[in-house]
């Protein structure tokens, strides 16, 4: 039965990986017009949400 689970939540990382770096990919993007624009409000905002997306991105690669 762990084993099931583990293939399963291997499977969902495999998928879940792609979007994350699509979502990485738009938020450097959205960092770079924001830093152009020195909006610190949006840099601030991209940071948080950029760490979020590689804590996540590390942990789907382990």
């Amino acid at each position: 039965m762990k084993q099931i689970s583990q293939t399963l939540n291997r499977k969902d990382a495999e998928r879940r990986i792609p979007q994350v770096r699509i979502a990485i990919d738009r938020e450097l993007t959205l960092l770079h017009k924001a830093l152009i624009k020195k909006d610190d409000k949006t840099i601030h905002r991209c940071k948080q949400k950029l760490e979020v997306l590689r804590r996540e991105m590390l942990l789907l690669e382990i």
